[in-house]
């Protein structure tokens, strides 16, 4: 599968967690497979509640089920809805996450695509701030694709 998400607004995220700590291209790498790979499930899960209701777009009130299942923002309080402009991670890419795994019948609305963002961009969060622990945990430096992997290896 390739990454649609580019790799730098995903290492801006990881730098805004990171303090005085390097970032490495494989971390933002790491870190843009595992947000596609979130927000793809989000996706179908979001696709399941809209055939539910008989509807075949993707609105953002389907991403809040996300939210039920324990996705905050990085101050540990629930996502709000948040301005396009406000995000860091492009809309398009995250357009294109949604559909990966999902039939092509489905629209995406641009609310739902935003929602979708926000949720990505705070799980990125988490994961960048957990890497960064990590890293000095090790007395490393620098953060890598390994302190990503750990993270959630240590979740499992």
């Amino acid at each position: 599968m390739s990454v649609e998400l580019p790799f730098a607004p995903v290492d801006a995220v990881i730098r805004r967690n990171a303090g005085s700590l390097r970032v490495s291209a494989d971390a933002a790498e790491e870190l843009a497979r595992r947000i596609q790979a979130h927000g793809a499930a989000l996706a179908v899960d979001a696709a399941k509640q809209a055939t539910t209701e008989n509807r075949k777009t993707l609105m953002a009130a389907d991403f809040e089920a996300g939210e039920a299942t324990g996705e905050t923002s990085a101050d540990g309080g629930t996502t709000a809805p948040v301005e396009k402009e406000a995000l860091t991670l492009p809309v398009a890419p995250v357009d294109r996450i949604a559909r990966l795994e999902i039939d092509d019948r489905y629209r995406v609305s641009m609310d739902a695509r935003v929602a979708l963002a926000n949720l990505l961009e705070s799980y990125a969060d988490r994961v960048a701030a957990g890497g960064a622990i990590l890293a000095r945990h090790a007395g490393r430096r620098t953060i890598t694709a390994q302190d990503i992997e750990t993270y959630f290896a240590l979740l499992e």
